[in-house]
């Protein structure tokens, strides 16, 4: 039988384990996000209440200060998840982060909500949860179970603009810093109930120079470069988008319904895609894709500024590629990484993705006070633009890390 006359090869589902551990996982992740993202909508006011909380530079450090932690802890929360486990160290990380949230709920002056966030940030599971993502699910269906984790944080960001006003209405900042402690704590339960032991992890000590090894990769480089962009760009958006919705007509306190129909309708649009790019002949032309349609939306946003469609058109571009890297890009990390080191790379990752929110806010905020909105999304596309030219060179993703030498481009 010829090649193109074979039969479609049946789709591989998610068993009941793994779509039970994708399910818990995905809480947590949501979760965590929640715990970054419910507070952008109405922190700024609310700190005017505090000491200290007119000086502005003092707010951005306070809500700076959770992904700065995370950034600085991925890579060593990652390490001891290779060697004592995944599941103690997502322990410790919400232990952690509800800390953080009771310190900050309860806090007096703006600085001691700073430490609040610095201490909750400090619970950098992003990595742990990953790998144990990568452990719970077969190649095949991993994709999948990162395109829910993604969606999960996608939909975490959209309802927290709804969310955070009201929530704000009904128990104030305090209340929600505190609610997120509880959720914190309650998803330590979810890590004990809620996602089965699929597999027997092994202690493991962790190989001698294994961070270089992780380091020197070409592949992994261009990952890690892939999230740093991506994670600057969304926060450099988020500096400049309030505003240019404002200019263009929309009012601060109905922006989430720009926000909302765009995201469930990127989510629409990106999902088959994610569905399709475990497949080893399909998955490099996906991703790369997904890049060009990035950097498209960043070039509409760059050029539409003053117009509420093309604004709505950009936004819409920029979210329907976001999902689909923010699932992509995991499952590329454990697919190139060997096992023994996967904790250890998706600690590098994940400390890159909250580096790049860091910058790209910092560098955001800057251009925007100084040369203008258009100077945001112009470093936007220099950036995204960078990663295209970067990732047409990848190597194709390997069907199973086993097959994969670290080094080849």
């Amino acid at each position: 039988m010829s090649p193109a006359a074979a039969p479609r090869p049946a789709a591989v589902r998610m068993t009941a384990l793994e779509r039970r551990a994708t399910i818990g996982l995905a809480s947590i992740s949501g979760l965590r996000m929640l715990g970054m993202f419910i507070i952008l909508p109405v922190f700024a006011l609310f700190a005017e209440t505090l000491p200290g909380g007119h000086d502005r530079t003092l707010v951005g450090i306070a809500l700076g200060a959770y992904g700065l932690t995370q950034a600085v802890l991925q890579v060593p929360f990652g390490w001891a998840s290779d060697k004592w486990g995944r599941r103690p160290v997502i322990y410790s990380g919400l232990a952690l982060f509800a800390a953080g949230s009771f310190i900050a709920a309860w806090a007096p002056t703006i600085a001691w909500t700073i430490v609040g966030r610095a201490v909750q940030g400090s619970g950098a599971v992003s990595a742990a949860v990953i790998a144990l993502t990568a452990d719970s699910t077969r190649d095949a269906v991993r994709t999948r179970a990162m395109a829910v984790i993604g969606i999960t944080i996608g939909a975490t960001f959209a309802l927290s603009l709804v969310l955070g006003p009201l929530l704000n209405t009904a128990i104030g900042v305090p209340g929600i810093f505190a609610l997120t402690g509880v959720l914190a704590l309650g998803a330590m339960g979810v890590v004990r109930f809620g996602i089965p032991d699929t597999v027997a992890i092994a202690r493991r000590e962790p190989e001698r120079g294994a961070f270089g090894r992780v380091l020197a990769d070409p592949n992994l480089l261009r990952l890690n470069y892939g999230i740093f962009a991506l994670h600057a760009l969304f926060m450099a958006l988020f500096v400049e988008m309030p505003f240019a919705l404002r200019d263009a007509g929309v009012a601060a306190d109905h922006q989430w319904a720009v926000y909302l129909p765009v995201i469930v309708l990127s989510i629409a649009l990106m999902w088959p895609f994610a569905r399709t790019v475990d497949q080893p002949q399909r998955g490099k032309r996906v991703f790369v894709g997904a890049v060009a349609v990035l950097l498209a939306g960043e070039l509409v946003l760059a050029f539409g500024l003053r117009s509420l469609p093309g604004l709505c058109l950009g936004l819409l571009l920029f979210f329907a590629a976001f999902n689909l890297l923010e699932a992509c890009l995991p499952s590329l990390v454990s697919r190139y990484a060997p096992a023994e080191l996967k904790g250890s790379a998706t600690g590098v990752y994940a400390s890159l993705q909250f580096a790049g929110a860091f910058v790209g806010a910092v560098i955001g905020g800057w251009l925007a006070q100084h040369t203008g909105a258009s100077a945001v999304f112009a470093f936007g596309v220099a950036l995204t633009a960078v990663w295209l030219v970067i990732s047409a060179t990848m190597a194709a993703p390997p069907a199973h890390p086993s097959t994969y030498s670290m080094g080849e481009t």
